[in-house]
């Protein structure tokens, strides 16, 4: 390895472990530089805006911040980078000819690529120059596709994950949407719950963010 590759190997492990603390602390993502990313993995302008306006369409603002108000669309680029939940393998898109012309080389997939086109498609236009309702109804049509019987390999499925992942382990999703008890150890074996009843964000076995 010369001296310069080593430069690079650590930059990116580097980069790669400021990301998954940003996740594992539920740090806004937003604050982590997006600059230092390869040009192969680095977003335009137009689909960081395109991932973070999906991502506040998929969790709105409510009584809570929504996703995008914690930054989760920088998240989900910098997962995509990284290859968090196995973004980075072979995607599979054999059978699915408007996926596989966004394969890298190494049979990965340009998600954010992928992304834009997608909804620009569903969108019969330019996704986000649609109404709020309009964007909504692209984005339903396209998450009815990838949770239709037989779509397990579809992006999005792997994208909505991030999103959620994003969200839930950030400040906000972790202690004020989920309900956050700092003492993991302790069991209470009668728990009364209504029907509204938020789950635990310290309760991994009972979490499921994809």
């Amino acid at each position: 390895m010369t001296v310069s590759e080593a430069k690079q190997w650590n930059r990116r492990e580097l980069i790669g472990g400021i990301a998954l603390l940003a996740a594992a602390i539920g740090v806004p993502a937003a604050v982590v530089s997006l600059s230092a990313l390869s040009p192969d993995d680095a977003p335009t302008d137009r689909q960081r805006a395109i991932i973070t306006a999906a991502s506040q369409h998929v969790i709105p603002r409510t009584a809570t911040p929504g996703a995008a108000d914690v930054g989760v669309g920088d998240f989900v680029i910098l997962a995509l980078a990284h290859g968090l939940d196995g973004t980075r393998a072979p995607s599979g898109a054999a059978g699915m000819p408007q996926v596989a012309r966004f394969q890298r080389p190494d049979g990965s997939l340009r998600f954010l690529d992928w992304l834009e086109d997608a909804l620009d498609a569903r969108g019969r236009s330019d996704w986000l120059a649609r109404t709020p309702a309009e964007q909504s109804a692209a984005l339903a049509r396209l998450d009815a596709e990838a949770f239709a019987q037989g779509a397990d390999k579809h992006p999005w499925r792997a994208i909505k994950a991030l999103i959620l992942t994003g969200y839930y382990t950030s400040q906000a999703g972790g202690s004020r949407e989920l309900r956050y008890v700092l003492d993991p150890g302790r069991y209470d074996g009668d728990v009364p719950l209504a029907p509204h009843t938020p789950a635990f964000s310290s309760d991994w076995s009972a979490v499921d963010f994809g």
